[in-house]
């Protein structure tokens, strides 16, 4: 009897080991991962047990719920390689796939001289000051999960502007545009695409002018950029849905409109990517709620910023 509970644990033990394995040969699967395996797509999924995961060497930020998310950059390589470590230590690696893109190539002219090349101390001293802060406050690991949710679209307009895209300022070739524009008239509605906090609400910031950013956990970050009004505070939860600022033509710009940005920590995406083809007419606008603003809830990446 005791030779027959033995022979059969051993072959249990064994049929388990061979369902790890052959969930662990397909880690896209096993992790759920969702999302355009595309230069700027972003991609989510659910870790199902304790381990690490590492994109192309780098630790990827779970949260305390087992969800994580990760990014590929407008120029990422063609393939990123996916390795999971196990409670055990063992390693199991996928090779991702990544779509490469064509990027349009926009020329834009009548700009101020000085919002192309600035030349003052106190327009790079505050150029500097911005960087800084726009970096410190994506630089952070918070376990919100407003970045599992479905996006919406932020505000109703029209797309003047892509992701990707090469601008041309006043015959100057600039760096790529990593925003999505959606062109409307000052004033216009701006909600929040996915739950989250505001992490920053700047009212001038000399590129971008009036400036939101939201933290929706796992390292995603929205950006709005060129607003006219800001309807929320620093460190206010938001809701989807809930309005935020107004849309506008702050900061460098030739016209109102909004400039929507994707982050996976400092790895820029491409907002598209995660919402319908085009804006709906019409927002529909959530009412708000008043709730007391909690403190920020950080895990601090070890040994500093998370790259």
């Amino acid at each position: 009897m005791v030779k027959y509970v033995l022979t059969s644990f051993y072959i249990l033990l064994f049929q388990l080991a061979n369902v790890q394995v052959s969930f662990a040969s397909d880690l896209i699967s096993l992790f759920q991962l969702k999302g355009d395996f595309i230069q700027g797509g972003l991609i989510r999924g659910h870790l199902p047990t304790e381990g690490k995961l590492l994109l192309d060497g780098k630790k990827v930020f779970i949260t305390h719920s087992g969800d994580f998310a990760f990014g590929f950059g407008r120029d990422a390589a063609k393939q990123s390689e996916l390795v999971w470590i196990t409670a055990d230590g063992s390693r199991e690696t996928q090779q991702l796939q990544i779509k490469q893109r064509q990027y349009r190539i926009q020329k834009i002219n009548g700009l101020p001289v000085d919002k192309v090349t600035p030349r003052t101390r106190a327009q790079k001293l505050h150029i500097k000051k911005d960087i800084a802060l726009t970096s410190e406050a994506r630089s952070h690991q918070s376990s919100y999960l407003g970045f599992v949710q479905k996006f919406i679209w932020p505000a109703a307009g029209r797309i003047s502007g892509v992701y990707g895209s090469q601008r041309v300022l006043n015959g100057q070739p600039r760096r790529p545009h990593f925003g999505l524009d959606i062109a409307g008239p000052t004033g216009s509605r701006v909600i929040a695409p996915a739950d989250g906090q505001v992490v920053v609400a700047e009212p001038d910031m000399y590129f971008s002018g009036g400036t939101v950013i939201i933290d929706h956990g796992g390292g995603v970050f929205s950006s709005f950029l060129h607003l006219s009004k800001i309807n929320v505070r620093l460190l206010q939860m938001v809701k989807q849905g809930e309005a935020i600022a107004e849309m506008g033509a702050s900061g460098r710009v030739t016209g109102p409109h909004l400039d929507w940005r994707i982050n996976w920590f400092n790895i820029r995406l491409d907002p598209a990517k995660l919402v319908s083809a085009k804006p709906p007419a019409k927002v529909q606008v959530r009412e708000k709620r008043h709730d007391k603003i909690p403190p920020r809830k950080l895990i601090l990446p070890a040994g500093g910023k998370h790259d």
